[in-house]
């Protein structure tokens, strides 16, 4: 089955959020697990969530990602931003536990001039602490465009990461098609060669889920703008090759194009003509 979904807003609340997927042509999404920009979270509303349960059942809603906030840097320089966003971490993983058995993304976060290798021990010590054991939820290290002092933007870095993680069953990767693009990834010429790559370093039973986004900007320009499918520096043949990849068809696509609603309709739409089963 082609999972193809966008982000999609929780405000209204989760049976909300589940019948604007069933209107754009969704059967999967994504959803923020609290105000993106900052770090306060709508109270549990178990009734509002029993009610999208039963709808994502009656309509094969599933691999439903959640996507950390912005703000939520666990590699920063001050101390009190790590334990604000460690406390956050934790929070947002006890909430999943209504939705067994999906996707947690973050963005590893950025060393601010600390250095990769200080960075890269933050991260692990805080996911070795916020993991546990009995949660059902995976949570994704997220591939970045390489921007400033993020971490994330090689494979081998978020390889190292996951070395580092003790309960590493509870661990994968979300690839981000504009991110790996604007890193130097080229996608666009030497897909399969990608694809080789991250499984030689990372492993590709790690790969639990793609974003599916064009980059406004040009190979390896470490920028992270995203674009409307076909309309960038990926272009539609790209786009179309990912999907339809042997290697990748069988994982969830999420869109975080510049896009609304009707917007994202028109790309859901898009994609699925452009999906090959099988």
């Amino acid at each position: 089955m082609f999972r193809i979904g966008c982000h999609l807003s929780v405000s209204g609340g989760y049976e909300a959020m589940g019948k604007d997927a069933l209107a754009i042509g969704a059967n999967t999404f994504q959803f923020f697990t609290r105000n993106p920009r900052g770090g306060s979270a709508k109270a549990i509303d178990e009734k509002d969530i029993e009610k999208f349960l039963q709808l994502a059942k009656a309509h094969d809603l599933g691999s439903f990602l959640a996507h950390a906030p912005y703000t939520m840097n666990i590699c920063a320089a001050d101390a009190h931003i790590r334990k604000f966003a460690l406390d956050m971490m934790v929070d947002d993983l006890q909430r999943m536990e209504y939705f067994p058995d999906s996707c947690y993304n973050f963005h590893p976060g950025s060393h601010v001039k600390q250095g990769v290798d200080v960075g890269i021990r933050f991260i692990i010590d805080a996911l070795n602490e916020a993991l546990r054991a009995e949660q059902t939820t995976t949570v994704l290290l997220e591939t970045m465009a390489g921007k400033g002092s993020e971490i994330g933007r090689s494979f081998e870095e978020l390889r190292t990461i996951l070395d580092g993680v003790r309960i590493s069953e509870k661990m994968g990767v979300c690839m981000d098609t504009c991110h790996i693009y604007d890193a130097g990834y080229d996608i666009v010429n030497n897909l399969d060669g990608v694809i080789d790559e991250f499984d030689r370093v990372i492993g590709l039973e790690r790969l639990k889920a793609i974003h599916l986004n064009d980059s406004k900007n040009p190979f390896e320009s470490h920028k992270d703008r995203h674009e409307t499918i076909g309309n960038g520096s990926l272009g539609i043949e790209t786009v179309t090759r990912v999907i339809n990849h042997p290697k990748l068809k069988h994982l969830p696509f999420y869109l975080e194009t510049p896009n609304e609603l009707p917007g994202y309709a028109e790309e859901i739409k898009l994609l699925k003509s452009l999906y090959t089963a099988g």
